[in-house]
């Protein structure tokens, strides 16, 4: 194996399964769920064949780490960690908004901005930012996504309206968006990192809130190094994001936003996105990073360590 692509198990008690961008998803006995987390890369809605060694288990460990956080804000989903590239939690009845927290003017807000937008959910960004400032405060703009799978930008007065939650409901999440945003950036603050924003997602289970999804990792958040992001404020140049962004840039290149055939990505790309995601759990966890190296039985393993735990939980 030159890294996990997918998986096709059939586990004891299955009730369900679903294949995302990245993460293939077992449902077991209704009731849980099991997320192994690929080496698969997506960008604009595209899936390419080509993984990328150790970012499944990047991902996977740091948003166990965030996960494990948050559980003094708010009740979380996730119940452990069976392998490096698995997680393993309650179903929870997911909220159909993405509760997006934002303390700088970067991607598309920057975008909007520069357009002449200035309203950003029930805030108004004063005139006179520059590309990738901090704004005033962390604010919210959710989004939703549309039947094609892109987000769409909603009000905190639509989702209201449209009944999605109430107001109530509402200002009870956003509140706890924003102490994740600011535990998620003091943790950065302490590793010289700067959470540019991220986006959160959450579900009932039981009738009691629970943060689900993945949290605080680099395909759901932007980060810059502070040291470099100071630099290139200064010298008026775009700082270096520690996210997926550097292969969408990679991407647009090479003449590829979404349309047409996508490009075959090189050994040297897929080893150095490999590096880039290694790198960033080191500077974001602060411990060196321990592969899990893909040997011969690498799928046997995870299922059979997955089982295992299901076992223990009572799952099967």
């Amino acid at each position: 194996m030159k890294g996990l692509f997918e998986t096709n198990f059939n586990l004891p008690n299955q009730t369900n399964f679903y294949r995302g961008k990245v993460r293939d998803v077992y449902e077991v006995d209704d009731r849980w769920l099991v997320m192994v987390v690929t080496d698969r890369i997506s960008a604009f809605d595209t899936i390419f064949p080509e993984p990328i060694p150790y970012k499944g288990q990047v991902l996977n460990q740091i948003s166990a780490f965030f996960l494990d956080l948050a559980k003094e804000i708010v009740p979380v989903w996730l119940t452990g960690v069976p392998h490096p590239n698995v997680s393993v939690g309650v179903k929870c009845d997911p909220i159909p908004v993405e509760f997006v927290v934002r303390a700088y003017l970067a991607g598309s807000a920057l975008r909007k901005y520069i357009k002449g937008e200035r309203i950003f959910g029930e805030h108004v960004l004063p005139d006179g930012l520059k590309p990738y400032d901090p704004l005033p405060e962390p604010i919210l703009t959710p989004t939703t996504k549309s039947h094609d799978g892109h987000d769409v930008d909603i009000s905190p007065e639509e989702i209201i309206k449209k009944g999605i939650l109430s107001e109530e409901e509402f200002r009870r999440i956003e509140a706890v968006a924003l102490k994740l945003f600011e535990q998620g950036s003091q943790w950065a603050q302490s590793r010289n990192l700067i959470l540019a924003d991220t986006k959160y997602e959450f579900g009932y289970y039981n009738s009691v809130l629970f943060l689900i999804d993945e949290v605080h990792t680099p395909d759901s958040s932007r980060y810059f190094d502070r040291q470099d992001y100071e630099l290139k404020k200064q010298q008026k140049e775009t700082p270096e994001q520690l996210s997926k962004e550097k292969f969408r840039q990679w991407l647009l290149k090479h003449n590829f936003s979404g349309e047409g055939p996508p490009p075959q990505l090189p050994q040297n790309l897929i080893e150095d996105l490999s590096k880039h995601y290694i790198e960033i759990y080191e500077k974001l966890i602060g411990n060196k990073f321990i592969p899990h190296h893909y040997s011969d039985n690498f799928l046997e393993d995870l299922k059979k360590k997955t089982v295992s735990f299901l076992e223990e939980v009572g799952a099967i």
